[in-house]
């Protein structure tokens, strides 16, 4: 969006030359061979949709450097007087760029086979309250609601290793309920603990959880940043990461500026999540139907088609992202979020488990037979 008495083109000059080699004056130390390689490209403008495309070199950037790449396309560009709104729509990634990145350790057909979760969507809960439970009491909710037949239970975004609920009393309490609940269902259970916090310490946290035997760890990826989700990724870790979006939204909601949710995404999908929070389209958080739809295609499909805010991008082989979807959920949505997103989903309820009148065991059991009662085509009322 051009400021005041300012078109299109203006801003879109602005914006190329900001994100690559340029800047506010000439430059006496710019050579005309440099620019020719690198500068970037305007190549598209739409005056009515106010739309810009631009295309940049490859060799601009230090390929297998994230932060660096974002520093440049996302970076600067958004504080310049020039441009009086800017919002990044998406990205698209060419083949030589994909392949430096290690996209996810286990996706979704890797959850599946860890599970043994094969043709429906799992079934998850937050711990609520979010924060206040002593550690113990967390292990007790947790094996209530695995053993009320949920896949997953996860710890809430800001639940750390407060002086009330220690990390390492939590993970290991946790993990005997686990053990447990496994033994009397029969069936796989999946805990996401979080061990969000400065990098050294969640490395040290992440040695803990894989030594203890836990397959998952929960990050806070918009948080920690994108140089520490690629430098976590790169340790080489065993286990799935689940990428919680908190704090997202500073980002993404205001549709005039900042930076869509399916270009988090992907961003994400290449670094190595397994598992991401998307929205729910009819829970408490913001998204709607078609925009959530669109970030599951991104995270999922092997080539995903152009439209008219969304690039083509082939993911060139690329594992899928397991879609969350998670926030105002309970058993009476089951149904709607089936048919929005599909079967490759966790449905994530926290209030709407342990909020049952008859606690959070009863809660698990009515997500179970709504989700039952989905997939069997039987309407949930029944």
């Amino acid at each position: 969006e051009p400021p005041a008495g300012k078109d299109m083109r203006y801003v879109a000059d602005r914006i190329a030359e900001e994100s690559s080699i340029d800047t506010w004056t000439d430059l006496k130390t710019l050579l005309p061979e440099v620019c020719e390689k690198l500068r970037a490209r305007v190549y598209e403008i739409d005056e009515k949709k106010k739309f810009v495309k631009i295309a940049y070199p490859l060799h601009l950037f230090e390929v297998e450097n994230m932060p660096a790449i974002l520093a440049s396309i996302a970076g600067n560009v958004f504080g310049m007087k020039s441009v009086e709104n800017l919002r990044v729509l998406d990205i698209r990634f060419p083949a030589e760029l994909i392949e430096k990145y290690p996209g996810p350790g286990y996706g979704v057909p890797g959850v599946r086979e860890m599970t043994g979760v094969r043709d429906r969507p799992f079934l998850g809960t937050i711990i609520k309250p979010k924060i206040g439970l002593p550690a113990k009491m967390h292990a007790e909710v947790a094996y209530e609601a695995w053993v009320g037949g949920l896949d997953i239970v996860k710890d809430d975004e800001n639940l750390a290793s407060q002086d009330f609920n220690r990390f390492e009393e939590r993970l290991y309490l946790t993990l005997e309920k686990k053990d447990l609940a496994e033994e009397e269902t029969g069936e796989k259970k999946i805990y996401l603990i979080n061990i969000t916090s400065p990098y050294r310490e969640m490395i040290r946290r992440a040695e803990l959880v894989q030594d203890a035997g836990n397959e998952f760890v929960m990050i806070d990826v918009v948080i920690v940043g994108f140089a520490s989700l690629q430098s976590y990724r790169e340790e080489g870790f065993k286990m799935a990461i689940h990428a919680h979006r908190a704090m997202h939204a500073a980002i993404t909601r205001n549709p005039r500026h900042g930076i869509n949710m399916r270009t988090l995404a992907k961003i994400y999908r290449l670094l190595g999540v397994d598992n991401l929070h998307i929205g729910t389209a009819v829970g408490k958080m913001e998204g709607s139907a078609t925009e959530i739809t669109s970030i599951r295609e991104e995270i999922q499909m092997d080539s995903v088609p152009a439209s008219n805010d969304r690039f083509p991008q082939n993911w060139e082989g690329k594992k899928s992202v397991l879609a969350v979807a998670s926030g105002g959920l309970h058993p009476g949505h089951v149904s709607a979020v089936v048919d929005i997103l599909g079967k490759d989903i966790v449905i994530q309820a926290g209030g709407g488990v342990h909020g049952h009148p008859e606690g959070t065991r009863k809660g698990a059991i009515a997500m179970r037979q709504a989700l039952e009662a989905k997939m069997l085509g039987v309407p949930a009322e029944e």
